[in-house]
């Protein structure tokens, strides 16, 4: 007869960006708690439209920029 390990437990389920893995003290669910409520509180910002940035992909991404045709690599 084979037995089924019990799974561990599962902390801090109702806490925000809380690991799971072990307890958290009174004073962390708090802290973490309202941190979570003044970023849902919080209204998003719109990205700010680029003037004269590069065209296509963004180069920081992936890997390459590219001026007056010559592509560099950093």
């Amino acid at each position: 007869m084979t037995e089924h390990p019990t799974p561990a437990p599962a902390f801090n389920a109702d806490v925000p960006h809380a690991t799971t893995e072990r307890p958290l003290s009174e004073t962390a669910r708090q802290a973490l708690l309202e941190a979570a409520e003044r970023r849902a509180a919080q209204a998003p910002t719109p990205a700010e439209v680029e003037h004269g940035g590069p065209r296509g992909p963004e180069p920081t991404r992936y890997g390459d920029w590219e001026k007056k045709g010559l592509a560099i690599d950093f």
